[in-house]
């Protein structure tokens, strides 16, 4: 016999009848205790969605870096427009063709006018820029325009109203300043992030990476969605629902399913997966069965602890260290009841993946709601129902039963109602709390 936290245990780390059972806060407590943000790392724009930046972004220039023109259009200056009407409209020489990317520039005068493109820089000279379908687009017509004529040597352009100082003109710096802190240490990266730090020219930045999470399904019964099924044998669920949900929480998640209940196979995957986890999660193998070769496996390990808690469903539960010392990955063993995995990885796994992010909304939220049905709950334990949670009127509907196998259930549930260690009957109408599960 070994001893685990001053209970008496066998070799392969299984309880004896005597053992302590840990309540939900506390196995929580115990699993978050060595966990902590991962060490920052540089990242190029693509790879760091998702992350959360490690360091304030400031700005090395302005944004937009030049005045440039909002429209397609002419450059003037707003001396030559005043008094323009459609009946008598300024007439302008063209001197040149300004695209964006544009180098060299030419200088607008008196009496002048430069084509220029949306996106091009604001030659010198000019204060403002004409529309085009303020002009006739250089066509001689005089008539209001929507595309500008193909240029030719001594072109006139006709600006048919007067045109304001600074008009359809982006100024320098006009969005983001240099020096300017555009965004801050902790900041979740999405598309629009990743575009901001694009146009200020950072190619890489400076991040908490996604954490990488393995997850194992195990059990010889199991077979992959799709090939058929034999007597005695299941689909392979808990690898997606927890491979999913692992990636809804933020990680980068890879599923090993159907691992069979084989020592020296289960030993050998976990060993193939070390070198790419920074979290590794099991389904399947945590209770007292015969052939729950988990424990058996583990038991190799320094560190490892199976205990029961107070708590359905979800009773059986893992937790340690895979590896020696700071090098260690974490490493949870879920029950393999599908509707016990997914409220055991709600509940631990998932505070584990944001504490890892580095993100400051660890968990889940909660509310309080009036429960629209009667429920039940055994003595001493939390139970944990699936339920349909209305913000409008604050109400709350249980879904299916309270048996850990019910998927059908869980797949039209929202949340989870909380039935404290003390309360074995909830009646209708009372307010009970609620854990959110959607994002």
């Amino acid at each position: 016999m070994t001893e685990q936290h001053g209970v008496a245990a066998d070799a392969c780390g299984v309880r004896t009848p005597g053992e302590r059972h840990w309540t939900v806060d506390e196995h929580l407590a115990d699993v978050l205790a060595g966990v902590a943000p991962l060490p920052a790392i540089e990242l190029q724009l693509l790879d760091a969605q998702g992350c959360r930046l490690a360091e304030d972004v400031v700005a090395g220039g302005d944004l937009p870096a030049f005045d440039n023109s909002s429209m397609d259009g002419y450059a003037v200056r707003t001396a030559d427009t005043v008094g323009a009407t459609a009946r008598y409209p300024s007439v302008l020489t063209v001197v040149g063709d300004i695209a964006a990317g544009a180098g060299e520039l030419p200088k607008v005068g008196p009496g002048q006018a430069a084509r220029i493109m949306t996106g091009a820089p604001v030659p010198p000279g000019a204060e403002a820029v004409a529309p085009v379908e303020w002009t006739d687009g250089g066509s001689g017509s005089g008539q209001a325009a929507d595309t500008m004529a193909p240029p030719v040597a001594g072109e006139e352009v006709r600006v048919r109203q007067e045109v304001a100082e600074g008009a359809h003109i982006r100024r320098r710096g006009s969005d983001i300043r240099a020096g300017e802190t555009v965004l801050t240490a902790d900041t979740r990266l999405g598309p629009t992030q990743l575009g901001l730090l694009a146009a200020i020219g950072r190619g890489t930045v400076r991040v908490r990476p996604r954490p990488r999470v393995v997850v194992l399904s195990t059990g010889s019964e199991l077979v992959q969605p799709g090939e058929p099924v034999g007597p005695g044998q299941i689909s392979d669920s808990n690898s997606f629902t927890l491979t999913a949900a692992a990636q809804q929480a933020g990680a980068i998640a890879y599923r090993v399913g159907g691992v069979p209940d084989e020592a020296a196979v289960l030993r050998g995957v976990l060993e193939d997966q070390l070198g790419r986890a920074d979290l590794i999660v099991t389904s399947g193998g945590v209770s007292v069965g015969a052939y729950d070769v988990v424990k058996e496996v583990f038991a190799d390990y320094a560190g490892m602890d199976f205990r029961k808690l107070r708590m359905q469903p979800g009773k059986p539960q893992g937790f340690g260290r895979i590896g020696d010392g700071p090098a260690a990955i974490p490493l949870l063993a879920l029950p393999g009841n599908p509707v016990s995995a997914y409220i055991s990885f709600e509940l631990f796994v998932r505070p584990v993946i944001r504490t890892m992010l580095g993100a400051p909304d660890v968990h889940r939220p909660r509310v309080h709601a009036i429960c629209t049905g009667a429920l039940r709950s055994p003595a001493g334990r939390r139970q944990f129902l699936r339920g349909w949670y209305t913000a409008a009127d604050g109400r709350v509907e249980p879904v299916g039963g309270e048996s850990s196998h019910l998927v059908g259930a869980l797949a039209r549930a929202n949340c989870l109602i909380v039935v404290p260690e003390e309360t074995q009957a909830v009646p209708a109408g009372e307010r009970v709390e609620v854990v959110l599960l959607t994002d």
